[in-house]
């Protein structure tokens, strides 16, 4: 699988006040993560733009370079942002939601592929991937026990599913 460099962050959806500041809705783990970035994108990457930004509920607050009045703000309303992913260090054993989508899944033990990684829900204790299959969707939590290999640039993800799990679909 191609590893994308720039990534969607988050997508303008307002103006904030008369100084050409904007709101954000990050798509990102949380606002105050988008808030750390001094520099984004426009254009899927092509377009540097210079930020200070602050998180502010759910939302962020973003000054860009060279917008100084709220209806230079309003004509960005819908654009979408980008982050460089050189400029994010993830922890040992993150990943990029963006890069797992897709990802084929595949049974540790006996190699059977059960379907494509298609979602990621985050329910508070753990994430819940979403695996498309020819039978329909299924649901497995993202713990260690059950994602044994995540491997970003081979397009798979080992898993030993949970007893029963796709015992009926496969």
């Amino acid at each position: 699988m191609p590893i994308k460099q720039f990534l969607e962050a988050g997508q303008i959806v307002g103006t904030h006040g008369v100084r050409g500041e904007v709101r954000v809705q990050p798509w990102c783990d949380s606002p105050a993560f988008l808030a750390c970035f001094q520099t984004l994108y426009f254009d899927e990457g092509r377009t540097p733009v210079k930020v200070k930004a602050r998180a502010h509920k759910n939302v962020v607050l973003m000054a860009l370079e060279g917008v100084t009045t709220a209806q230079e703000a309003s004509v960005l309303r819908g654009r979408v942002l980008y982050l460089d992913r050189a400029d994010v260090e993830l922890p040992e054993g993150s990943f990029f939601i963006q890069d797992l989508i897709g990802l084929r899944v595949v049974d540790v033990d006996s190699g059977v592929e059960y379907g494509t990684l298609s979602e990621v829900s985050a329910t508070g204790a753990n994430d819940v991937y979403h695996i498309r299959t020819p039978q329909g969707e299924f649901l497995i939590p993202a713990v260690p026990s059950v994602v044994i290999e995540t491997d970003i640039a081979g397009g798979m993800m080992k898993i030993r599913p949970i007893k029963g799990m796709f015992d009926d679909a496969i």
